[in-house]
């Protein structure tokens, strides 16, 4: 039983997966080639929005987003400390200070009403707020009506991290269309993800794409010895494009398939674990299947006998992670996060998930 089946999904694009990488081979432009342009297209289109810029992975998206918006020593960035370390370390890589911002206990996401507070009783010397990061964990959207007004009123730019959660959706539109700025990655292991590192920046500001297609290419402007800016090598290799492009053309089908195996789970699991809470109008694009329970240790260890995979994302919150030791946080700041990461693990989730294996997962669960 595999965690997350890439190999089923490969069974059924493999054909059109060689074609693509063959046809990479002959033309030989490994390096920003048709595919890339093609994929950007389709991905700008799938998404809603007028711009898409692919680079190298969902690190490198967040980074140059917030090049873009000039971020650096002394701004402050609102952003939830139970997720992985990409948002908040990318702050911090350029200088700017990440401000934590616990988190709801039904979705894991940004809590709009602990973001107003922190941006009303902000005080912290030297620093001055400039925008936020919510993250959308494990596949739903984090609530971008009230983020989004909350940062207008504030004069606070949004930056919408959807690595986890492309393909999912918000109030009827599609996720990546949700702020001036969003990113995704195409991790592997994510829902639209590629056989190697890749990411993708989306947003409908012109000025913006243009920035951002510059910055990706060492600040190039009219060609790459006329560097106007200080930027990065962040391009998408062509043959993870080339892979990509199939993967796309099935996603909308991998996201239904997404949705029955939740259906299963939550009403088998329901009365053993507390299972996952998705928001009206919200559809989640279920990168990881994460439940909470106060046996998690115990459950775990009867998981691992039977031979059925889990992990628990994410283990330390990172208010409490040594890279922001400096940030002077301590334990029982964010209370709500420092549950879910005593609490949560996910259990296997993918589209090709056989209702027997299911069934068996189940089981094995409801008996622990």
């Amino acid at each position: 039983m595999e965690f997350i089946d890439l190999k089923a999904q490969q069974e059924r694009i493999l054909e059109k997966v060689r074609h693509n990488i063959d046809k990479v081979l002959e033309h030989g432009k490994y390096i920003m080639g048709p595919e890339v342009t093609e994929l950007e297209e389709k991905l700008a289109k799938y998404v809603g929005v007028k711009h898409c810029i692919s680079c190298a992975n969902g690190t490198d998206a967040l980074l140059m987003a917030l090049m873009v918006k000039g971020i650096g020593p002394g701004d402050a960035i609102f952003t939830p400390p139970f997720t992985f370390i990409a948002a908040a370390e990318m702050v911090a890589l350029l200088g700017a200070t990440p401000v934590f911002v616990d988190i709801d206990e039904k979705t894991f996401n940004l809590d709009p009403k602990k973001l107003e507070e922190a941006v009303k009783n902000f005080s912290k010397p030297g620093l001055t707020p400039k925008g936020v990061i919510p993250v959308d964990l494990f596949g739903q959207p984090a609530d971008y009506d009230e983020i989004n007004r909350i940062a207008k009123e504030n004069n606070l730019f949004v930056i919408e991290d959807a690595a986890q959660s492309f393909g999912g959706e918000y109030k009827g539109k599609k996720v990546c269309s949700l702020a001036e700025i969003a990113t995704t990655s195409f991790f592997p292991a994510k829902p639209l993800g590629c056989y190697g590192d890749g990411g993708a920046i989306f947003t409908d500001d012109d000025d913006i794409a243009a920035l951002l297609q510059s910055i990706r290419i060492h600040g190039k402007g009219e060609d790459k010895y006329d560097n106007v800016r200080v930027g990065i090598n962040g391009r998408l290799d062509t043959m993870q494009a080339a892979v990509l492009l199939p993967k796309l053309e099935i996603l909308d089908e991998e996201m239904d398939l997404r949705q029955k195996v939740t259906k299963r789970y939550g009403k088998g699991l329901a009365d053993t674990v507390e299972v996952p809470y998705i928001l009206d109008e919200c559809t989640s694009a279920w990168a990881l299947y994460t439940v909470k329970s106060g046996r998690r240790d115990e459950i775990l260890q009867k998981l691992k006998e039977k031979d059925i995979p889990a992990g628990v994302y994410y283990p330390k919150p990172l208010h409490l992670q040594d890279a922001f030791k400096s940030l002077g946080y301590k334990r029982g700041d964010f209370p709500v996060a420092e549950k879910c990461c005593d609490t949560v693990f996910s259990l296997p989730m993918h589209p090709y998930l056989t209702e027997k294996d299911q069934d068996y997962i189940i089981e094995v669960l409801k008996s622990a």
